[in-house]
C-alpha cells in the first residue's frame, strides 16, 4: 500500500487515475505550449497547498482509489520533494500503484531520489529530449547530457523501481547521425522504457514564430525508423507510436488515456475524464489558488462525446497502439487500399492489448468481438493518422 490510501486487492481494483500537474519551470523551452512558468515560484507553497486542499476535497466526494498517479509538468523535481510527496501522500492507492514524476536531469538529487523512494514513487521519467549539447541548444534545452548518466546512477541507487528516458527528434540543425548518438547514448544506460517524440510546431511558441526551424517530415521519418530499428535491437518493444519499452515496464497511466480509462487532474490546467464527461481546470494557479482558497470548483469547462463519438475515438487511440483494432473497424476496400500500412494478426496474438491487462478497463475498442485485428506496421505508424481517419 502507498502512503495515504487503502490498499485493495488487484482482483478488486478498478482502474482509475491521478493526474498532477505542477506548472513551474527554471526556463521555457521553444517549442514549448504546456501551461507553465518561470516567473510565478514564489507561488509554490500556497499552489502545492491547494493542491492537498482539492485532493482532500476529491477523496471526501468519492474518488476511488488510484491504480496510476502521474506528475507532471513544468518541472516536478523543482518542487521540495518532501512538499511534493505531502500532496500525493494524500491520494488513496492501490497496493501496486504505478507512480511516475517527471524531472529534468539538471535537477536531481540524492535527496529527491531518496525521498520520491521513500514516499511511494515507483517510475520517474527524465526529460532528456537529445543527448547532443548543440541539439539541446536549438531546442532551449539548458541541462547538461552529463547529468543524465548521473540522474540514472542515483535512481538506480535510490531502489526506484523503473524510470523512462524521454526524447525528441526533428530538431533545427540535429542530422541523423546526431540522432543516432542521442540513441546511442541513451541505451548505454540500459533504460527499461523510452519515449521518442517528433518534434511539433505549437501556436504562440518561439518555435512556431521562427519558420527557417520548423521540422521537415521526411527527416523526421527517417529518425522515427532509425529509432524503431535501435530501440527494437536493444530489446524495447513498441507499445505505442511513441513508446517503447521492456516487458512489464510499460507506462500504466499513459495506457490508461490511451485506453479511455477515467482520471481524475489535480492543480492547474489538468484535464479530467470520468463517466463519460471530460473537463478541464482553470489554467493559471493564481486562479487555481483562489478557487480552492474560496471553496469554488476549480474546473473551467466541459465537454459530453455521445456513443458514437466514444467509439471512434477508443478505436483512434487503440490503432496507434501494438494491440491495434478489430479488423471490422475497417470497411474491407479500405483494408485493401491500405496494403504495407496496416496488418493482420489473430486477437490471441494481441494479449498485451490495452484493456486486457490493466485489470479490468474496458473500451469500445478493446471488447469488440474479433478473431482479428488491424496493427500498424512500422510505414504505418509514420501515417498514422490517415489510418485513423478511415476506421468507422
Amino acid at each position: 500500500m502507498g502512503p495515504g490510501g487503502t490498499a485493495v486487492g488487484r482482483e478488486q481494483e478498478q482502474q482509475f487515475g491521478v493526474y498532477v500537474h505542477v506548472p513551474f519551470c527554471a526556463s521555457r523551452c521553444d517549442y514549448c505550449a504546456f501551461a507553465t512558468w518561470t516567473d510565478r515560484h514564489h507561488l509554490q507553497t500556497g499552489y502545492l497547498a491547494a493542491c492537498r486542499t482539492d485532493v482532500q476535497r476529491l477523496v471526501a466526494g468519492g474518488m476511488p482509489p488510484a491504480t496510476s498517479i502521474f506528475v507532471g509538468g513544468g518541472t516536478p523535481s523543482l518542487l521540495p520533494p518532501g512538499e511534493l510527496i505531502a500532496v500525493l501522500d494524500l491520494i488513496p492507492r492501490t497496493a501496486d500503484c504505478e507512480v511516475t514524476v517527471e524531472a529534468n536531469p539538471d535537477t536531481v538529487t540524492p535527496e529527491l531520489v531518496d525521498t520520491f523512494a521513500a514516499g511511494g514513487v515507483t517510475r520517474v521519467s527524465l526529460g532528456v529530449q537529445s543527448m547532443v549539447p548543440k541539439v539541446l541548444a536549438a531546442l532551449g534545452r539548458t541541462h547538461d547530457p552529463a547529468n543524465v548518466t548521473r540522474s540514472v546512477e542515483l535512481l538506480r541507487a535510490a531502489g526506484i523501481p523503473t524510470f523512462n528516458v524521454d526524447l525528441i527528434y526533428g530538431g533545427a540543425g540535429e542530422s541523423l547521425d546526431d540522432w543516432r548518438r542521442t540513441l546511442d547514448a541513451a541505451l548505454e544506460l540500459e533504460p527499461p522504457h523510452v519515449s521518442a517524440y517528433a518534434l511539433t510546431v505549437e501556436p504562440g511558441t518561439p518555435l512556431a514564430d521562427d519558420t527557417a526551424r520548423h521540422p521537415d517530415d521526411d527527416d523526421q521519418a527517417d529518425k522515427y525508423l532509425a529509432a524503431c530499428e535501435a530501440l527494437e535491437a536493444a530489446g524495447l518493444a513498441w507499445y505505442e507510436i511513441s513508446n517503447w519499452a521492456r516487458p512489464g515496464h510499460e507506462c500504466r497511466h499513459n495506457r490508461l488515456y490511451w485506453s479511455m480509462g477515467e482520471y481524475q487532474a489535480v492543480g492547474c490546467a489538468g484535464h479530467s475524464h470520468r463517466d463519460g464527461r471530460r473537463f478541464w481546470n482553470v489554467r493559471t494557479p493564481e486562479r487555481y489558488i483562489a478557487a480552492i482558497a474560496e471553496g469554488r470548483s476549480p474546473v473551467a469547462g466541459e465537454e459530453r462525446l455521445d456513443a458514437e463519438g466514444r467509439r471512434l475515438e477508443a478505436l483512434q487511440l487503440a490503432i496507434r497502439t501494438r494491440s491495434g483494432v478489430p479488423a471490422t473497424a475497417l470497411p474491407p476496400d479500405e483494408l485493401d487500399a491500405m496494403g504495407g500500412l496496416v496488418e493482420r494478426i489473430d486477437a490471441g496474438d494481441a494479449a498485451d492489448a490495452i484493456g486486457v491487462d490493466l485489470g479490468g478497463a474496458t473500451t469500445a475498442a478493446a471488447t469488440a468481438s474479433s478473431q482479428e485485428r488491424i496493427v500498424l506496421t512500422v510505414q504505418g505508424r509514420l501515417l498514422a493518422n490517415e489510418v485513423a481517419l478511415r476506421l468507422r
